[in-house]
């Protein structure tokens, strides 16, 4: 179970480190008048910061590292 997590963990912190963040659209309401709607696409952006991916591959390693094997 460890040696599963360990590998996730690696996986997440080579995408964070690679992709430091996404953008997305979201539909929003702008004036809401009884029968009359106004809205628009604002676009949102997710950042994170590369350390933490960075963190998360030597934990990822740490406990790969650490496990027991199993035979």
């Amino acid at each position: 179970m460890n040696r599963t997590i360990g590998i996730v963990l690696i996986i997440i912190g080579a995408i964070m480190i690679i992709w430091t963040g996404f953008t997305y659209t979201k539909k929003e309401k702008i004036v809401d008048a009884g029968p009359i709607q106004i809205s628009a696409d604002r676009q949102k952006t997710v950042n994170w910061p590369p350390y933490l991916g960075g963190i998360l591959l030597i934990g990822g390693i740490v406990i790969v590292a650490t496990a027991k094997k199993t035979s």
